[in-house]
């Protein structure tokens, strides 16, 4: 099979609107985390979220084209027009047939969610008869984000949107990267994007006891593996990769920042939104990513873990490394801790995070855990307060989702 490499990269995010931007903030130990500005909360348990600044959607889009989309698809539109660009392409300069071998598999977890509640609200409040905007429906629906990046860039290979709640963009990579690699396309764009914080979404997530409610410190909220952590800080925001052909890359000389080489997917069958305390089914998706790349678990140095800083769901998870890795030296980090959860985005975007911290041999600090839960079980090793110089050669990322579903992915230095 084909070698994938990544060659481009984008990023919108609580933490900064481009790729440098938000990794130098990740480095510096930085919250994203702070009192939500999207609606009144005060008829609300949490007050507070990992918001995206300062982004202006016609800054890139004419305002007539801009009020087309939901939020999530313009973050979708801004973030993969930074990793196109970051990657050197110029598709307008290909033929039809150069363009058919380009694809986009695009993932999110609630679509236009801000559209739906917005419309239905209008339509209550009005005097009842039906005068839903011609957008709503392809402003609201999913896979809407896959076809406006086809759409603007004339990009005619593969084309979907893959849902699997907080796995979603983890599992549009290892889509993607199972496309090139089968020989089906030559470049694919790849990753998420969530503008999910929401009234109705805040008020179910709150509802379910999922939320953070550290009203008073929100910028420390997201307490991953912490003693005293209370739940998760909902984000938003989205990342882009470009993925390619090795051969393809080399070509064209484009910049190759890692290369892609397994990924793992797999299944709790446990309970809806709950995951098993053992972590079967992340300890099945991580042996299987291991496998697809053929390498054995001391081969990993850095787990970019899923760590939303829920009770029940930190703890199965470092129970399942603890059965893959054992006693390994593996480093373990928790990114949310300062971007919060961007749910079906926090995959791709954690995969830029993965990739960056090969490139630079870096690895982030997770901020805000100062005690750590005593169930945790021992010989793992979690960097906490402060970066960590170290040479990177391979990065798991892990992501899991409401339903069970378990994505992992694992990037490699590439090497010629």
């Amino acid at each position: 099979m084909k070698r994938v490499v990544v060659t481009g990269l984008g990023a919108i995010t609580p933490l900064g609107n481009t790729v440098e931007s938000f990794w130098k903030n990740i480095l510096a130990g930085k919250s994203g985390i702070g009192p939500i500005t999207k609606f009144d909360t005060s008829k609300f348990k949490t007050h507070f979220a990992a918001e995206v600044k300062d982004f202006n959607p016609e800054s890139f889009l004419d305002k007539k084209e801009a009020r087309k989309f939901d939020t999530f698809t313009q973050y979708a539109i801004a973030s993969t027009d930074e990793a196109i660009a970051d990657a050197g392409l110029d598709f307008k300069s290909m033929s039809d047939d150069q363009l058919a071998e380009v694809g986009v598999i695009w993932a999110t977890g609630n679509g236009g969610i801000s559209t739906f509640e917005q419309q239905l609200a209008e339509f209550h409040q009005g005097d009842g008869t039906p005068r839903f905007s011609p957008f709503f429906i392809p402003k609201m629906i999913v896979d809407i984000a896959a076809g406006a990046i086809s759409i603007r860039h004339k990009l005619r290979g593969p084309n979907y949107c893959t849902v699997s709640a907080c796995a979603s963009s983890n599992t549009a990579i290892i889509n993607a990267f199972d496309t090139i690699r089968l020989g089906k396309a030559n470049i694919m764009v790849a990753g998420g994007s969530e503008a999910a914080i929401t009234e109705a979404s805040v008020g179910g997530f709150s509802a379910a006891q999922a939320l953070s409610k550290r009203n008073d410190s929100p910028e420390t909220a997201s307490r991953p593996f912490d003693e005293s952590r209370d739940g998760f800080v909902m984000g938003e925001g989205a990342g882009a990769l470009i993925l390619e052909d090795l051969e393809h890359a080399l070509n064209r000389g484009a910049h190759i920042y890692a290369e892609i080489v397994g990924g793992g997917m797999a299944a709790d069958a446990y309970h809806l939104t709950g995951t098993p305390p053992d972590g079967l089914g992340a300890s099945l998706g991580m042996k299987k990513a291991l496998h697809d790349a053929g390498i054995t678990p001391d081969k990993i140095d850095y787990i970019n873990a899923h760590a939303t800083s829920t009770g029940l769901g930190d703890l199965s998870e470092l129970n399942a490394v603890k059965t893959v890795f054992g006693d390994l030296p593996v480093v373990i980090g928790a990114s949310k801790s300062m971007t919060g959860h961007l749910l079906g985005a926090a995959g791709a975007v954690e995969s830029l995070i993965s990739i960056l911290a090969i490139r630079d041999g870096i690895i982030p600090p997770t901020i805000n855990t100062t005690k750590l839960d005593e169930k945790i079980p021992e010989g793992l090793n979690i960097v906490l307060g402060q970066c960590i110089e170290k040479e990177i050669n391979y990065v798991l990322n892990n992501t899991f989702g409401f339903g069970g579903h378990v994505a992992s992915t694992i990037f490699k230095k590439y090497e010629a």
